[in-house]
């Protein structure tokens, strides 16, 4: 079930929000939770009903092992915990793509086995992963069973994210929620949802056809054009943008209409003046992650400048590999190691001049890890390059294309690089400064809710709703 499906917006949130609401108000909060923890499942199970038993198991596994780090704290008891769940990503998401390595260096003739991925694995076992690392460092582990899978299946972050912690999630279900509490959630959350929303479906749905093809085109080895190549890298910059700029709003938006605030995912990276400044804006929880539970236990910057760019490569080539099991992710994540690396080297991310052309510069060599990131081979990649980069003549023809076309790229890449984000939109925010949460202080502008705003709001879902004749995935989703 898609956050951009009609089954969902008029079938199973309404729903899921009315008997929770109803329940809360009635003060049975903690049948409340359970109710939230049984539409989680269910909303799981929707895909594949089958990985239900997998989610259970992993729940149950990472309960238990957080009860016994909570009583003694072992490092070969986290080492476990870990370890298992790296293993059923490893089982699902990479098996393959290592078998296939190990045959390639030893002659070898492994058979690789081909499994499904589950949906949200690496987003489970990532938050679960946290947890046990946080309750080994000091923090309480969860004593409610019950509590604890709601922590892990809440649908708005189960199969995309944000990563979130225990510590900070669970007191989230705790507040108090009387009739101004409840209103004021319903209207943030439904903003901030509809904005979402018509992210996905009236910009992101609406340049993917622009896109995909020529990569296709790439992957079949067909001769495509300099402009045609140049297209397709800007129309899937902006897909790729909004797309997940819309999937983050949505998830933040559905957990505060049960009055629970999400962490910030997301906030004008194409902006950014640095590939630094980059990661501090894209998949922030994400970065987080990688910074707190990789990049400073091999050592962050503590141990020297060379330590420090090695670190910088490890943790970026990791969570290259994160995003698929494919030597593309894997050359991305270096790629941009190798660029923080090299800004850290030279203290580019301090330089405070030239804000646009430093905006300009990085936004160009995201473009260009976008189309490793989204090729299928390194092959149709660095055919894509050489296209990109053409000194034929001939390859520069734009009689090919479409005026309609240029404008909507134009349109969508203007939006991201001079329009306000979400959170500017409903919150005061200090100019420059990426806000830790995702904490929504109506301004007078905007909550109290204006009609005038409530209309537009209600506008932009009604045309978001019409365009969804096709239901499209989000491209997060597949990692």
């Amino acid at each position: 079930m898609l956050f951009n499906s009609h089954a969902f917006l008029f079938l199973f949130l309404p729903l899921v929000w009315l008997v929770a609401t109803g329940l809360r108000k009635a003060g049975w909060a903690r049948v409340s939770l359970n109710w939230l923890l049984l539409a989680s499942l269910f909303f799981y199970g929707w895909w594949a009903p089958e990985n239900l038993l997998l989610i259970a198991v992993s729940t149950l596994a990472n309960f238990w092992v957080g009860s016994l780090l909570g009583k003694q704290r072992s490092r070969w008891l986290l080492a476990l915990g870990v370890g298992g769940n790296l293993g059923l990503i490893g089982h699902f998401k990479y098996q393959a793509f290592f078998t296939e390595v190990l045959n390639t260096l030893s002659g070898a003739e492994l058979s690789v086995v081909a499994v499904v991925l589950p949906l949200g694995v690496s987003f489970f076992t990532f938050i679960q992963i946290a947890y046990l690392v946080d309750v080994y460092r000091g923090d309480a582990p969860e004593r409610s069973l019950s509590r604890y899978a709601l922590f892990v299946t809440f649908f708005p972050h189960l199969i995309a994210g944000p990563i979130v912690h225990l510590k900070a999630l669970m007191p989230e279900f705790d507040r108090p929620s009387g009739r101004t509490e409840i209103s004021k959630n319903l209207s943030v959350g439904l903003s901030i949802f509809a904005v979402g929303l018509a992210k996905k479906v009236l910009i992101a749905d609406s340049l993917a056809p622009l896109a995909s093809p020529t990569f296709a085109a790439f992957a079949n080895g067909d001769p495509i054009t300099s402009s045609a190549a140049w297209m397709a890298a800007l129309a899937y910059s902006g897909q790729l943008y909004f797309d997940f700029s819309g999937y983050s709003d949505m998830a933040i938006g559905l957990a505060r209409l049960f009055g629970v605030r999400f962490p910030i995912n997301f906030f004008s990276p194409y902006k950014a003046l640095s590939l630094t400044d980059f990661w501090r804006r894209w998949h922030i929880t994400l970065s987080a992650f990688l910074r707190d539970y990789l990049y400073v236990p091999l050592g962050g910057n503590r141990r020297g400048r060379a330590r420090t760019y090695v670190n910088l490569l490890l943790t970026m080539l990791l969570g290259g590999l994160w995003h698929g099991a494919n030597w593309t992710f894997v050359l991305w994540g270096l790629a941009h190691g190798v660029g923080l690396a090299l800004e850290r080297a030279f203290g580019i991310d301090k330089v405070t001049r030239y804000r646009h052309l430093r905006m300009a510069c990085t936004f160009l060599l995201v473009m260009l890890g976008w189309v490793l990131f989204r090729s299928a081979t390194l092959d149709s990649a660095l055919a894509f390059y050489a296209a990109l980069f053409s000194f034929d003549p001939t390859s520069w023809s734009v009689a090919l294309v479409k005026p309609l076309d240029v404008l909507l790229i134009a349109a969508a890449l203007a939006i991201a690089f001079f329009a306000p984000n979400t959170s500017e939109l409903f919150a005061r925010v200090e100019p420059g400064i990426v806000p830790e949460h995702f904490e929504l202080r109506p301004s007078r502008a905007t909550f109290q809710l204006a009609p005038a705003h409530g209309i537009a709001l209600g506008l932009l879902f009604g045309l978001s709703v019409l365009g969804m004749s096709r239901v499209t995935e989000f491209i997060y989703f597949q990692f």
